[in-house]
């Protein structure tokens, strides 16, 4: 994400459970460690779960995502150890932030607040340019979990209609979009909520 790093000092006393998600390159780990640090709180990132299964199986990110297109079995793991912290968080009235391009979903109500992360195909590429898995897998990737969410659990990530904030990055900067969440974390009202787009819980 281009421009200046996320505020450090904006410290918010809530006990929320955040939820983050958005295709490679959105800028969604550097908005969950933003809100982290500012919430003063844990996070678990699905990439890098992603990375620690590659790791345990002495293959690289390539290998590992060409062999989720051709079976289900790395897929549900990383979505049932997922949906295991989401409901762990979900009823722990602490803060937490969790991220991945499902966190959303597998979250479901138990999340406070989810926001959605995007921005347009040539930011998203230039951002992940000097990443390991180059942009053409990352893009095979996009169309393989789009694929597989449908599939499996009949989501549509193109429904937006769950998330509370969806912020294109392209437009605002780290610290900008940082400001945004936290805002929107800062002044949630528990009590004039009328009511989140509720979210079933599926099968994984």
């Amino acid at each position: 994400m281009s421009g200046t790093s996320p505020e450090p000092d904006r410290r918010i006393d809530r006990n929320l459970f955040v939820t983050v998600s958005g295709p490679p390159g959105c800028g969604a780990t550097t908005l969950v460690e933003g809100i982290a640090e500012s919430l003063d709180c844990g996070y678990v990132s699905g990439g890098e779960l992603f990375r620690e299964v590659a790791a345990e199986r002495e293959m690289s990110l390539s290998q590992l995502i060409a062999e989720t297109g051709e079976s289900e079995e790395i897929d549900r793991a990383l979505d049932r150890r997922l949906r295991r912290i989401a409901e762990k968080w979900g009823t722990a009235n602490k803060a937490f932030v969790l991220e991945s391009r499902l966190a959303g979903w597998i979250a479901g109500n138990r999340a406070d607040i989810r926001i959605w992360l995007d921005a347009p195909d040539e930011v998203r590429a230039d951002r992940t340019a000097d990443r390991e898995e180059m942009t053409s897998e990352m893009q095979v990737r996009e169309v393989i979990e789009e694929q597989r969410y449908k599939s499996y659990y009949d989501i549509d990530l193109n429904d937006r209609s769950i998330y509370d904030l969806v912020i294109n990055t392209g437009r605002w900067d780290a610290e900008a979009t940082l400001d945004l969440a936290l805002t929107g974390i800062e002044r949630y009202d528990v009590d004039a909520d009328e009511g989140a787009f509720d979210t079933p819980d599926f099968e994984i």
